[in-house]
């Protein structure tokens, strides 16, 4: 009897569910969010999560960077060219302090990143204990969303929850913060299940038809109608539908800075790029026009220089999914609060086919006084000295405008944005409002990780490359077969700009003296050239292009050789300088 007892409840006992710890939970969320590349830097309340990634090397690629602000910037490339969301991990601490500049320039730029950053144990919290840092407070003010997660069955939910917030309306960068304790402790498997909705989060405002047809009206009058287009057109994949509403409507297009690629620049009716250094034209006509759209652009300063100077003669159309830009800097006549595909699917049903010539004129006549002014000087010196507009030219005339390029910030940002003849979508990664030295050799790894097939240039000053250049070990690790191009004038050459310029040529703390490139890219087994003379720039650039590996190619540039036009701080777009003043020569 005791026996059929026992067999009787051996049958009708409940099988005995598999435990997993936190960290296993954490990287089947990251699996089923369809991550495959994760970038990293380990450390002491991280460590369980690495210990299960060792299981984990047929799911995910784990790169490791040699600092944790290369795990973000590289994160922010793959997810600038690819759309999807980018991963960074690091440790407690500096480890997550670290993360801080990557995530200040993730949020105002709009890149979907999400950071996993490790904790001390929960008992510790608030002890100060080794490597403890409020990370919550601490990346609040530079977060979308953050999180600590302080027990193993919060892990799923949290993650869910990032990815749906980084990617959803506006993107941007979420944290989230688990506690070393959350990481080994053991749950009952589970069925992940992705975050569709929020309650009280609501990332994409319907159109409304009233917004249309008063927009719309605005624009079927206007005899001057003029597109600014920002990186809100890319991320919502929107280049086709403004092609349509530009033909349409015969409305020409400006560029913002991130905006470089949403709209091909061979198109005839796109008249360049805006902006402090942007052309001559789209500056000064934006003063000249009668109508003036904002397209997923934040009308920010470095594009609208003095606001009270600033198309006051135009009524203003504001088109962006995010409320908290309308009527932020700029007042509107009127404004879509929408997705920018959806709005300029609306708007195109509603316009009246036009084409303005005379006005598309106006641009025309401009572009030849900057061409006479500036561009000529810059294609043909009367120098022996390399020109960064001839260098950037050359680039782009040898991969025809179609190479994915990530800038630095400085002179040459600012000389990429001008010469390089993006054709492409997400061809432009570049830190646009945070002004990120050091961004573009950790975020070129990353573009080209999620890209491999493209060609992958990073075009960097010798200021902003010495600031993440360890990050060459990391490109030697994995091959990563990135292009480096260094255009090396021995100075700060933005701010010595602004010192020639503004402070009488008093050079502070400006000038270089810089190492040997070359034998730093080869002590990494880099393939490594300079380039001094200009009947070698040629071929120079084509052998780097040509390289089945990464390639270092150091371009000597003029050491005083500036960027022009320039709006001066302080002034309106209207007036914009063309060449050095008497008094700065």
């Amino acid at each position: 009897m005791d026996a059929l007892l026992t067999k009787t409840k051996e049958k009708v006992a409940a099988p005995t569910l598999k435990k997993i710890t936190g960290s296993e939970v954490l990287l089947r969320c990251l699996v089923a969010e369809g991550v495959d590349v994760l970038f990293g830097y380990p450390g002491g309340a991280i460590m369980p999560v690495y210990d299960a990634l060792y299981s984990y090397a047929d799911k995910l690629n784990h790169i490791l960077v040699r600092h944790e602000q290369g795990a973000i910037h590289a994160a922010q490339g793959f997810a600038r060219v690819s759309g999807q969301v980018g991963v960074a991990l690091a440790t407690s601490g500096p480890g997550a302090t670290n993360l801080v500049t990557g995530l200040a320039d993730a949020l105002i730029d709009s890149t979907p990143v999400v950071c996993i950053t490790g904790q001390v144990f929960a008992h510790l919290l608030g002890t100060d204990a080794f490597q403890e840092i409020d990370v919550i407070n601490t990346t609040l003010p530079v977060t979308k969303w953050n999180i600590q997660v302080t027990e193993a069955k919060d892990i799923a939910p949290a993650v869910a929850k990032a990815f749906y917030i980084s990617k959803t309306g506006r993107p941007g960068p979420v944290l989230i913060d688990i506690t070393k304790n959350a990481q080994n402790e053991w749950i009952e498997e589970f069925e992940y299940e992705k975050c569709e909705s929020i309650r009280t989060y609501k990332p994409k405002p319907v159109v409304q038809k009233s917004q249309i047809e008063v927009a719309a009206e605005l624009i079927n009058n206007a005899k001057r109608p003029y597109i600014l287009a920002g990186q809100g057109v890319l991320l919502s994949g929107a280049t086709k539908e403004l092609i349509a509403f530009s033909e349409k409507t015969g409305i020409p297009v400006a560029s913002t800075l991130l905006g470089l690629g949403a709209f091909p620049q061979d198109h005839p009716n796109y008249v360049g790029y805006l902006g402090m250094h942007g052309n001559y034209s789209t500056n000064v006509n934006t003063n000249e026009c009668d109508v003036l759209i904002g397209l997923g652009m934040r009308f920010d300063d470095r594009v609208t220089g003095n606001v009270s100077k600033y198309a006051q003669q135009a009524k203003i159309i504001h088109i962006d999914i995010d409320k908290a830009e309308i009527n932020k800097i700029i007042k509107t006549d009127a404004f879509i609060l929408a997705d920018a595909r959806e709005a300029l699917i609306a708007l195109i049903e509603k316009c009246d086919s036009k084409k303005h010539i005379e006005w598309m004129d106006t641009f025309h006549q401009m572009d030849k006084i900057e061409y006479e002014k500036v561009i000529r000087h810059e294609f043909e010196p009367k120098s022996e000295e390399l020109m960064m507009a001839e260098v950037i030219n050359c680039l782009s005339n040898k991969t025809n405008g179609e190479a994915i390029v990530v800038t630095d910030v400085g002179q040459h940002q600012m000389v990429t944005s001008r010469y390089y003849k993006f054709k492409n979508p997400r061809t432009n990664v570049t830190s646009g409002g945070a002004g990120t030295m050091g961004f573009s050799l950790p975020a070129a790894m990353g573009a080209k990780l999620a890209m491999p097939h493209k060609q992958v240039v990073a075009v960097i000053g010798d200021g902003g490359y010495q600031m993440t250049v360890q990050e060459l070990g990391t490109i030697m690790q994995y091959k990563i077969p990135v292009k480096i191009l260094v255009l090396n004038n021995n100075f700060l050459g933005m701010v010595r700009q602004w010192q020639q310029l503004f402070h009488e040529k008093r050079y502070s703390f400006t000038e270089m003296q810089n190492p040997n490139f070359v034998k730093i890219a080869e002590a990494y087994d880099i393939p490594a050239r300079k380039v001094v003379k200009r009947e070698e720039l040629d071929l120079a650039i084509q052998e780097m292009l040509d390289a089945k590996t990464s390639y270092f190619l150091e371009a000597v540039v003029g050491k005083e050789d500036n960027v022009f036009p320039m709006v001066p701080a302080g002034a309106g777009v209207g007036e914009v300088i063309l060449e050095i003043p008497n008094s700065s020569k």
